[in-house]
């Protein structure tokens, strides 16, 4: 008879002869697969009409759960469509309610399942809304506890370090913000859990890598996507963008073009096109060998660095925040060194990555109680924390990436009643900056209102 049984992230198939997904293993003298297999060899053995004995599984008793949620026509519509295979991605913009899509699926379901999460604080979150909407006490598995349950929540790191331990504990997979799975190192996840059941959910799919496609094969694909346009209004906060374009100052503008023109000449020179982000990434790399090339990124960085950090952007950052004086404002940086200069200039809070988490915390609590109007950050809040409600998002740099533009645009789309949420982006005029920012606009990166000025003053 066949037998099939998980160890340490294997499955170990015994068997006389081979199986599909398997492949001989000398020092045991068995057949081995991935675990991400397990379903298609189920599957295939019962259709073949085999004898087996499935030794897989080790799952935790089940309570029954019951859910309450009620859900809204597109969520509706994009659960039916993932119950069809029980796989697959679903794409919601930011504030859509991908998280009461998840609970749902854990309630419809109710099979031993594990949430995983990019970010302590959404381990956190999930672990409050479980205990809330399911009334169930769910386990952790981070870097600051290791309790399963029959509904556990892990980051992603501590999946990927535990999965020898968890691989075969769950039948359901929910990948919170699974753009993140395709990553090297996470995608090991996916191959390593024998969880027949999996759902991606996320506000942007695409990866400027192009490794979203690895989903297809982890997780089953896209089969559900919204669109921002589509909610905002009824879901969605109304919203409006305004692209401003400032001017250098005229020693910046000297030092921008001394530096962008060492790394556009040596791309000349060497006859090198950057078309596509693996192109950018060749480029670094022969910069590690290449003391010429290792240059020219120097001087392409300080260029950029000279364009996102303009003096006219913080006039006119100063001139939105005195227009906006009172509303719900989060100032989104690339740097940490503007986001603490704006801080100082303008006695705003800031949060950055070496922000201490109950400081964060803090911030963040009296910003939703309205004791900040402001904060500013570089990244922290695109994803993976709950931010407060907030009306004026201000893109002062960024990579320029149609992710992260969505995911700023995100935090400032929940619904309030009779409030126009705007955003703002500051590009410095005859930079690159432009060029990314039209060329984001070109790939599907839609804006209400493109306000271009020569005047580093002029925002209305």
């Amino acid at each position: 008879m066949i037998t099939l049984s998980f160890e340490k992230g294997t499955l170990v198939v015994e068997s006389n002869f081979k199986l599909p997904h398997t492949i001989w293993d000398d020092r045991s003298q068995c057949f081995r697969s991935s675990p991400i297999f397990y379903n298609d060899l189920i599957e295939y053995l019962n259709v073949s009409g085999l004898e087996y004995e499935d030794r897989v599984l080790d799952l935790m008793p089940m309570p029954s759960l019951s859910c309450d949620l009620c859900l809204r026509g597109y969520q509706k519509t994009a659960m039916a469509k993932w119950l069809q295979t029980k796989s697959g991605a679903l794409v919601l913009p930011t504030g859509a309610g991908k998280t009461v899509i998840g609970l749902k699926a854990i309630s419809v379901l109710n099979v031993p399942t594990l949430v995983i999460v990019p970010t302590l604080e959404l381990v956190q979150q999930w672990k409050k809304e479980l205990a809330e909407k399911l009334d169930i006490e769910a386990g952790t598995y981070s870097g600051e506890a290791h309790i399963m349950r029959p509904i556990t929540v892990s980051t992603y790191d501590t999946a990927y370090l535990r999965a020898e331990e968890l691989g075969n504990r769950f039948l359901l997979m929910i990948f919170d913000e699974v753009h993140h799975l395709p990553s090297p190192g996470y995608a090991n996840i996916a191959e390593l859990f024998v969880a027949p059941y999996r759902l991606g959910l996320t506000a942007t799919y695409e990866r400027e890598d192009g490794r979203h496609t690895e989903l297809e094969r982890l997780i089953g694909g896209k089969v559900y996507e919204i669109g921002i346009d589509k909610l905002s209004g009824k879901h969605l906060a109304e919203y409006k963008t305004k692209k401003i374009v400032t001017e250098l100052t005229d020693a910046e503008r000297a030092e921008y073009e001394l530096y962008h023109t060492i790394f556009t000449e040596f791309l000349k020179k060497r006859k090198i096109i950057l078309r596509t982000p693996r192109d950018f990434r060749l480029f670094v790399m022969r910069s590690g060998r290449d003391a010429s090339a290792r240059e020219a990124l120097l001087a392409r960085n300080k260029a950029r660095q000279i364009a996102l950090n303009s003096q006219s952007k913080l006039n006119s950052l100063s001139e939105i925040l005195d227009l906006h004086f009172g509303e719900r404002m989060i100032i989104f940086t690339e740097h940490n060194s503007l986001v603490y200069a704006i801080s100082k200039q303008f006695l705003i809070p800031a949060i950055t990555h070496t922000t201490q988490k109950d400081e964060r915390a803090d911030i963040l609590q009296k910003f939703r109680a309205g004791k900040y109007n402001t904060v500013v950050t570089s990244k922290v809040l695109e994803e993976g924390i709950d931010v407060p409600e907030a009306s004026v998002g201000i893109i002062l740099s960024g990579s320029g990436s149609k992710r992260e533009y969505k995911q700023r645009l995100g935090r400032i789309l929940r619904k309030k009643e009779g409030k126009l949420a705007v955003l703002y982006e500051l590009v410095s005029k005859k930079t690159t900056e432009v060029g990314i920012s039209r060329r984001r606009k070109d790939a599907g990166t839609k804006t209400r209102a493109d306000i271009k000025t020569n005047s580093k003053r002029d925002h209305t």
